[in-house]
């Protein structure tokens, strides 16, 4: 706001005119987006220089200016500045008398503004001049911005009525705005009201028109208020089906939406299924590829065993080792934690010492201190003593002053002969008496000096040793303080040093043992099948002997072997018919899952064309709530016509009631 108080101040000297006291208090208020300078009377310089102000200022929203006196050359200044405004919503220029000036200024703000919203024209004159007054409705009807326009107590006539009939049927950039329009206490009269009735047809933005104190009959009051009436709910309605056809609408986008949803969720699931086969054929001929595998390596397993055997009785030994070493580490951890905790105790020892030192020193600063109060309490005590000595000497000079004035008097009148000697023996008496008194007046000055300066030196020094006896305690408690925490962080990071540790050798102990034992089990299982397997090389080493044996005993018992080996190999190539069959099975598993596939695919094309016949439903439906909006609007510009008519008829004198519409 200090700102737009310079920024006036300076447009005021630079048209040669003094700034006006109540503007620039207007001014040096905070702002609120508010500028009321309602009742005062502004000059044509104030006038010109907030019109300038005007035209850049962004502080102000509502501009009051009403009963201003604004005169013929002011107001045109002030409202060409707010033509370029763009931020002023309010403006009230109530009582101000404006004139033809004035009101074609108005008309050139209402066509170049279009941010004013509120224009208040109350008490004025602009319907006496029907020129300057045409200007007006001229600019009202190219204005976008404007809701409400206050035109009271104007002394607007018929003809200035028919000329803002005339604005409002040809404004055409108002019709998703509401107007109110306030016309009361005018002179508007029959003819006026009659053609802001035969306006109202053509314009559907004005929701309220006020004419009550103009003279208007009745009758077409009433139709005034049935077109208002008309005008609001044909906006209700035009309301209520823009709030349909967008709910409409983002009801298909969201069916169009879910289907498409749907339809992508129905190829992802296909192609699962694809990769879901694929994956189990891939599975199937793996599982033949392995079992093929372990028929082969069945044979270099018993080899691999025993080098694992071997192996992990190395291991086992390492981690027998390992565990000592552990178990080592471990008590060193503890012989170390031990130690810290020692050290610890050693320090906790030596900082209390320190802080017993400390408070001994403090003990000996407070001492000193009281010694030094005391000192300076028997200081005051004499220099009381000595102002006493002083008054009792200043008192004993005037009883001797007494004295020696009355042994004056009894001289002279025992002896007026001698009064030359007594004069001078007086005078000198005097003198020695007034050297005496200022002699000992200066002595004790020079000694309250004295006393003072020596008590101003102990009360420095018992300051200063103060300070220092505090700075000293303060600076032993930071060290203290220091002391303390160092040791606790020195501790804590000790103990959380030696806690790591343990839990690291706990860990690592905790995994050797978990690897001995899983060691062990791997021995034992290892042992186990090495001893299996060393039986069934035994028990094929003794079938080996006594196929021999029978070989070179009995030739029948070949032949009986052969047959035998006939029989497992048919055994065998049954087994391999048997995994044929149920490879045969899994394809036709395959053959099975295809089949449901395509199933599914034609169960969902089929919901694919039910969701786009409830599309075509859909979009059959909103075509038909569009043809049934179509109707009503055309039965609503029916109506109005119909009404139209019977407002002209009415008017013309004919009888309405054979044209009016049945109710």
């Amino acid at each position: 706001m200090e700102e737009l108080r310079l920024s006036y101040s300076h447009l005021c000297k630079e048209s040669g005119a003094e700034p006006q006291e109540v503007v620039l208090r207007q001014l040096h208020q905070p702002p609120q987006g508010r500028l009321d300078l309602a009742g005062q009377s502004l000059t044509v310089d104030t006038c010109r220089a907030l019109g300038k102000l005007l035209q850049t200022q962004t502080v102000w929203t509502e501009l009051v200016l009403s009963d201003c006196m604004l005169s013929d050359e002011g107001a045109p200044l002030l409202l060409q500045g707010l033509c370029a405004n763009t931020v002023v919503r309010l403006l009230d220029l109530k009582g101000n008398n404006l004139r033809a000036a004035g009101a074609e200024a108005l008309g050139k703000l209402l066509r170049q503004n279009q941010s004013v919203q509120s224009l208040t024209l109350e008490w004025n004159n602009l319907g006496t001049w029907e020129d300057a007054f045409a200007t007006f409705c001229r600019g009202l009807a190219g204005n976008s911005a404007l809701r409400q326009l206050d035109l009271r107590n104007n002394q607007i006539s018929h003809k200035g009525a028919e000329e803002l009939a005339l604005a409002l049927q040809g404004n055409t950039t108002l019709q998703q705005l509401g107007f109110l329009l306030d016309l009361r206490w005018n002179n508007i009269g029959l003819l006026g009201g009659r053609s802001l009735v035969n306006c109202l047809p053509s314009n559907r933005t004005l929701w309220k028109l006020d004419l009550a104190g103009n003279s208007v009959p009745s009758d077409v009051l009433r139709a005034v208020e049935q077109a208002m009436n008309h005008n609001q709910d044909q906006h209700a309605a035009f309301q209520k089906n823009q709030a349909r056809t967008h709910i409409l609408s983002r009801e298909v986008q969201h069916l169009q939406e879910e289907k498409s949803k749907q339809f992508m969720d129905l190829m992802e699931t296909i192609d699962k299924q694809r990769e879901e086969m694929a994956k189990s054929s891939r599975a199937v001929s793996v599982r033949v590829g392995q079992l093929q595998e372990a028929l082969n390596e069945r044979h270099s397993i018993i080899k691999a065993l025993k080098a694992k055997l071997q192996m992990t009785e190395a291991a086992l030994a390492l981690s027998n080792q390992k565990a000592q070493d552990l178990g080592e580490l471990l008590a060193t951890a503890e012989q170390e934690h031990t130690l810290g905790q020692q050290e610890a105790a050693e320090r906790e020892s030596k900082l209390l010492k320190d802080l017993s030192v400390t408070n001994e020193r403090n003990l000996l600063l407070r001492n000193q201190v009281d010694e030094l109060e005391r000192k300076v309490k028997s200081q005051q005590e004499q220099l009381f003593l000595t102002r006493q000595e002083m008054t009792h000497t200043s008192a004993e000079l005037k009883m001797r002053a007494v004295q020696a004035e009355e042994r004056l008097d009894m001289e002279k009148r025992r002896a007026r002969q001698s009064l030359e000697d007594s004069e001078k023996l007086h005078c000198k008496e005097m003198e020695c008496i007034t050297r005496h008194l200022e002699e000992s007046q200066k002595a004790t000055q020079e000694r309250v000096h004295r006393l003072e300066a020596l008590r101003l030196s102990l009360e420095e020094e018992l300051s200063r040793v103060k300070a220092a006896a505090l700075s000293e305690r303060g600076q032993a408690e930071e060290e203290l303080m220091k002391a303390r925490n160092q040791a606790r962080l020195e501790e804590q990071q000790h103990l959380a040093h030696m806690e790591e540790k343990l839990r690291l050798l706990a860990q690592a102990r905790d995994e050797a043992q978990g690897v001995c034992t899983q060691q062990k089990q791997m021995v034992a299982d290892a042992q186990a099948r090495a001893s299996q397997l060393r039986l069934q090389m035994e028990g094929q080493q003794r079938r080996l002997e006594e196929l021999q044996q029978e070989l070179s005993s009995k030739d029948q018992e070949k032949v009986a072997e052969v047959s035998r080996v006939r029989v497992d190999l048919q055994e065998q190539i049954g087994r391999l018919q048997a995994e044929l069959v149920g490879q045969e099975a899994l394809r036709e598993k395959v053959a099975a899952l295809e089949r449901q596939l395509k199933v599914i695919a034609s169960d969902h094309r089929e919901a694919l064309l039910d969701k786009e016949s409830e599309n075509a439903s859909l979009r059959e439906k909103l075509r038909l709530k569009e043809a049934e909006i179509a109707r009503i609007r055309d039965e609503e510009a029916q109506r109005a016509s119909f009404l139209q008519s019977a407002i002209l008829t009415y008017v013309q004198g004919s009888p309405v009631r054979a044209l009016s519409p049945p109710k």
